[in-house]
């Protein structure tokens, strides 16, 4: 199903269907630091909090894995997962750069499948074949408990709503 979001106001055509709450999250294997496939059920029954982005090498990406690795240390039984087309390499370079050891970085250079079963697949515009932003909150058996679709991917989301409902698993 195609839907949209905007870049710099313009419309952004966006492959595949984003999830819906109470939906099953579908499961997925992206690549991790050490170049290992990591699948949605590695993290078990931790709360999880996909933290989807273009690239970390964007300004509004990068305020993003700051604030969600802030808030990630005060977490119990939860993760914060970072999903980006850049390559571990880049992911572990950004986060070393900033000192950032609370989130999970994974890659889209294995497993592009994600984009297109999360619907989060840019399908026109300059960013073709990255991912949207959005934000999407997992209970510990992977139920999808809340989503964002960040309408402008410029912005940031809203983490305040995101960790509401995180809390509130």
């Amino acid at each position: 199903m195609a839907h949209s979001t905007t870049l710099g106001g313009n419309p952004v055509q966006l492959n595949g269907n984003f999830p819906k709450a109470g939906q099953t999250a579908a499961e997925f294997s992206l690549v991790n630091k050490d170049l290992q496939d990591i699948t949605l059920a590695s993290f078990g029954n931790k709360r999880k909090v996909l933290n989807i982005v273009p690239s970390l090498d964007t300004a509004t990406c990068a305020a993003s894995e700051r604030r969600f690795n802030q808030v990630a240390s005060t977490l119990d039984n939860a993760v914060v997962i970072t999903i980006s087309a850049d390559l571990p390499f880049a992911q572990s370079r950004f986060c070393a750069s900033e000192g950032l050891s609370n989130v999970v970085n994974l890659s889209l250079m294995r497993g592009r499948e994600f984009l297109r079963n999360y619907g989060v697949e840019i399908a026109s515009g300059v960013l073709v074949g990255l991912a949207t932003r959005a934000v999407i909150v997992l209970d510990g058996n992977n139920v999808v408990r809340y989503t964002e679709l960040v309408s402008e991917i410029k912005n940031e989301p809203n983490y305040d709503a995101a960790l509401a409902a995180l809390k509130a698993i």
